[in-house]
């Protein structure tokens, strides 16, 4: 659910407290259920205190409750007992908190060296990076290029699995293009340019015995 504020934290209290289950946790709080398998796991959200939805209003005693008894019932979000504003939707990227925007180019770094079918518009609205950024990293000019090391923004915190599949996903026709031009280009691991006859293919391989050399040859300076 998106309306679940820290949902990782939440994620790791939900872990630690109750006997849900990872795809109901990972449904309250809008996560995949490998992350939170990774968080209960230990490789995801290391170190990272519990954030307790009780105590925060979003979750009641008796809903836990319904979910450890009902492996397939969904948890409901409780309804704020304060009257929200309606706000209107916020364009351009999203807002990140100060402490993550450092990781940002190493998100970026991640994109560039194992999905550059994703296109900086689509890296710029995920994680709230800027162009300027993603082409500072890309061309290595970035202030901090020494020390930027390419980490998933799952990992980071940036963003959540689903919505990383999501753009990979939308980005996998243009990946599909990019090979098929690579191919085409003759870039492809072993590759060589084909010949028109047999003739040629014979022309080669005599160009390659002549260029072997026999033992007499090689001492031949040394007498």
């Amino acid at each position: 659910m998106a309306d679940v504020l820290m949902p990782r934290a939440t994620a790791v209290w939900l872990l630690d407290n109750t006997t849900l289950t990872f795809a109901q946790i990972a449904k309250f709080c809008g996560l995949h259920h490998l992350e939170v398998k990774g968080i209960a796991d230990g490789d995801v959200a290391e170190n990272m205190r519990g954030v307790d939805p009780i105590a925060g209003g979003m979750l009641s005693r008796e809903e836990i409750a319904k979910g450890e008894e009902n492996p397939d019932y969904e948890l409901q979000l409780a309804k704020s007992k304060i009257a929200h504003i309606p706000q209107p939707k916020r364009k351009g990227s999203r807002y990140t908190p100060v402490i993550r925007r450092q990781d940002k180019p190493d998100a970026v770094a991640w994109f560039i060296r194992n999905h550059p079918e994703v296109t900086d518009a689509q890296i710029i609205k995920l994680i709230g990076t800027t162009k300027t950024t993603i082409n500072n990293v890309r061309d290595k000019s970035h202030w901090n290029s020494q020390n930027i090391r390419p980490v998933d923004p799952v990992t980071l915190g940036l963003c959540s699995q689903i919505e990383l599949d999501e753009v990979i996903s939308k980005a996998s026709d243009r990946r599909r293009k990019m090979d098929a031009e690579r191919a085409a280009r003759g870039e492809g691991p072993g590759l060589t340019e084909t010949k028109d006859t047999a003739e040629e293919y014979k022309v080669e391989e005599e160009d390659v015995r002549r260029k072997d050399v026999s033992a007499a040859d090689v001492f031949r300076d040394f007498d």
